[in-house]
């Protein structure tokens, strides 16, 4: 986490001195989401530290990432047009190294007794779970494992292909740009509650249902967009495909612990992590292309939603116990 914050803060400073094309795809395309990688340790962390309620603990912990991506913009976009964006890095750079590099020294790690509730029934060791699930070996060999692969796939196709893309589809519709760029603000914000409540569902039912139900709302939530001309039906896909996007952030973790145990939870997320960043680094290349070639982003909005309902159908095949 220390190291990330110091990288993520490097690569902002770098954004303030950009001169050329190749400069930034080198600090942000590099340094930059280097230092955006962290999550996957904090989402690790959390199941070795909790046996019950590991839902609703990713959810306290992802909630940061939902409020930063509702606040941060407007904030960015003020200090943009108080000192210029070079400086609005400066500025971004000094506070995510100090925020990100301070609170990193306050992780512990899990103490030999995990924490429970009290209707929790029995504890087990936390010593004894850390041995506990699949090697890495046993676990790319599983279809679970597959089906893991599968899912963050589509998600991070989805999620990505929508957040470069949305306010220039919602500006192509004639809806002013303060107006669409509220529609990010609203998906950070609705991430917000889809993570708590999705975290919840999945304590109290499981996390195939929970994530089979973020699936579905994100598919219907695209099929929505396709013909939406109003700001109000951009505002309500915003609202959709957040609260869907928040439930899955949320959910990915302990499907991870469940099917495959925490002996090497974080190798297991951190892979299945891997694949989907191929979807987020191709989604919003195609659906630009389709975009160009086409001069419309029906057929891009098409894919992501049946890339959305395939997720679904795949929730349907997960097995608590992977088969080798």
């Amino acid at each position: 986490m220390t190291l990330c914050g110091i990288i993520l803060g490097l690569g902002y400073f770098l954004m303030a001195q950009l001169a050329s094309t190749w400069d930034l795809y080198l600090y942000f395309g590099v340094f930059v989401a280097i230092g955006m990688s962290p999550y996957i340790a904090l989402l690790s962390l959390v199941p070795q530290w909790f046996t019950t309620n590991r839902g609703r603990m990713n959810a306290i912990v992802l909630s940061g990432m939902g409020l930063g991506i509702m606040v941060v913009p407007p904030i960015a976009s003020y200090l943009i047009s108080m000192w210029q964006w070079r400086n609005s890095y400066l500025v971004i750079a000094i506070m995510t190294l100090i925020v990100m590099v301070a609170a990193s020294q306050f992780l512990k790690a899990p103490p030999n007794q995990p924490l429970r509730d009290k209707n929790s029934g029995p504890a087990i060791p936390l010593a004894d779970q850390r041995n506990e699930g699949l090697t890495f070996q046993q676990a790319i060999r599983t279809r679970q494992f597959a089906l893991l692969c599968l899912l963050y796939f589509s998600f991070l196709f989805c999620l990505v292909s929508i957040t470069v893309h949305l306010v220039i589809h919602a500006m192509g519709r004639d809806i002013p740009a303060t107006h669409a760029a509220l529609t990010l603000s609203l998906i950070g914000g609705a991430c917000i509650v889809g993570m708590n409540v999705m975290g919840n569902i999945a304590d109290r039912f499981s996390n195939k249902v929970a994530l089979g139900v973020s699936y579905f709302l994100m598919g219907l939530s695209l099929v929505w967009l396709i013909p939406s001309q109003s700001e109000w039906s951009f505002y309500l896909f915003s609202l959709v495909f957040g609260f869907a996007y928040g439930g899955m952030q949320v959910l990915f973790s302990p499907l991870v612990a469940e099917l495959f145990g925490t002996r090497l939870h974080g190798v297991i997320l951190a892979t299945g992590a891997l694949v989907g960043s191929v979807g987020a680094a191709i989604g919003p290349v195609v659906a630009g292309y389709i975009f160009d070639a086409l001069g419309s982003y029906t057929v891009a909005f098409v894919i992501c939603a049946v890339l959305a309902f395939t997720g679904l159908v795949s929730t349907f095949l997960l097995q608590k116990r992977p088969q080798s």
